[in-house]
């Protein structure tokens, strides 16, 4: 039998404790294997996985369906069931992300720094795995095969626990990423798939499976990251929810504005990335503000404004306090117009949540004091919002983008989920 045949088996039973205990124990075997897995042999795994894709495309889609028809009947938002379908296109750039992914260099045992000491000692710094990572997240059947992905490439093992609505989806694209991982010769237990949607699986993974995982990454909701936060054992990569903002100086070129801000709005209103508030200098609200607010509204975007944004058009409706701290995943946008560009960076440092910020403008100086002084993950100059993602970064894919500060910070990508210990050299030296 298996190991996903006996994991499944104790699913079937709900017996939570024994089937995670099973889990982190299997997963923490891989995990060493892994370490020492050679570069070509996990390529071949990322490789053979992302044919298994493209061959199993249509058991994919038809998981999917079914998935989005269930979200459907249960009234789910329509920016999570954007977040959970799948069609041809999207399967795609799944298969696509797990050949980036091998084409990437390897971090495992890259050398990240080195020097000798007057006592001949020879010192250098080594990337090495974190061990066993533990990936929950909500309606993204997508971060199976991308977090999966990721880890076997760093020289971790995984062990995935994706959300009930995206259940069938997430173990389709599972099977096909075990395809890979078994035709290349690694432990079936290097990418795990958590076979239950009884809550108390997530209990056991932020307890630590007995010691077993290493560090935790949710991926959802600001209730399941507060969750995860509040009552993790292990480390957590902070992931939190992206009230992101788009300035429009006033030297900014209003064409560039206009495209910037409906893209960082409207391209996928239920990315983290998506642009949830609209500033604007006063110094240009006369010209552009009217023309941006007409655009949004014009794209079937609501906007909330400030007194300024409600004269600029009547069919903005009024902000309140709580709008400038909200992450819509809709469209929806707030608008307000500040008093210069310092004015713009204490609105985001008092409302905004570190993740990704923009500014339009044509003025550098400018552009460089809102790029030193915004404290957050990401943040871009005449770029849309939406380019916060590890794949537009050249990572291959993410699993996700860390607004914390320790260890991993914006996309979470390969080298992020390495890290690192010192190999000494000597020739016979004794400390005096």
């Amino acid at each position: 039998m298996t190991q996903v045949n006996i994991l499944k088996m104790n699913a079937d039973r709900q017996d939570v404790s024994l089937l995670m205990e099973q889990i982190g124990a299997a997963a923490r075997r891989a995990a060493i294997a892994l370490a020492q897995a050679p570069t070509k042999q996990k390529d071949a795994a990322l490789l053979a996985a992302a044919m298994a894709v493209r061959a199993n495309v249509d058991d994919i889609l038809e998981a999917n369906a079914e998935d989005v028809a269930d979200a459907v009947k249960n009234g789910t938002a329509p920016s999570l069931i954007d977040r959970l379908t799948l069609d041809t296109k999207r399967i795609e750039g799944i298969a696509r992300a797990l050949e980036e992914i091998a084409a990437l260099p390897d971090p495992v045992g890259a050398t990240m720094a080195e020097w000798d000491r007057p006592n001949g000692l020879h010192i250098s710094r080594v990337r090495v795995p974190l061990g066993v990572i533990g990936i929950i997240y909500e309606s993204r059947p997508n971060v199976t095969a991308d977090a999966g992905a990721l880890c076997l490439k760093s020289g971790n093992a995984a062990i995935l626990r994706g959300g009930s609505d995206a259940m069938r989806s997430s173990q389709a694209i599972h099977a096909s990423i075990l395809e890979g991982v078994i035709a290349a010769g690694l432990p079936e237990a290097a990418i795990q798939l958590v076979p239950t949607s009884d809550r108390g699986a997530v209990g056991e993974m932020l307890k630590g499976l007995g010691g077993n995982l290493d560090v935790i990454v949710p991926r959802g909701g600001k209730s399941l990251v507060a969750r995860v936060q509040e009552e993790a054992r292990v480390p957590v990569f902070a992931h939190l929810e992206g009230v992101c903002h788009v300035y429009v100086d006033g030297e900014a070129d209003l064409d560039m504005a206009r495209n910037i801000v409906l893209n960082a709005k409207l391209r996928r209103t239920g990315v983290c990335g998506a642009a949830e508030t609209l500033l604007v200098d006063e110094a240009c609200a006369a010209t552009h503000l009217a023309p941006l607010v007409g655009a949004l509204i014009a794209e079937g975007c609501e906007v909330r404004g400030d007194e300024t944004a409600q004269k600029a058009d009547a069919r903005v409706k009024p902000a309140t306090e709580d709008d400038w701290y909200t992450e819509y995943l809709d469209s929806i946008i707030a608008v307000r117009v500040v008093k210069g560009v310092g004015e713009a960076i204490a609105h985001i440092a008092k409302y905004g949540s570190s993740h990704t910020e923009a500014i339009v403008t044509a003025n550098q100086k400018t552009a460089d004091r809102f790029l030193a002084e915004v404290d957050s993950a990401i943040v871009l100059h005449n770029a849309s919002t939406q380019f916060a993602d590890g794949g537009e970064f050249g990572m291959g894919a993410e699993i996700g983008i860390a607004t914390g500060k320790f260890h991993a910070r914006g996309p979470v990508g390969v080298e992020q989920l390495t890290s690192f210990k010192y190999v000494v050299h000597g020739n016979g030296q004794v400390r005096p």
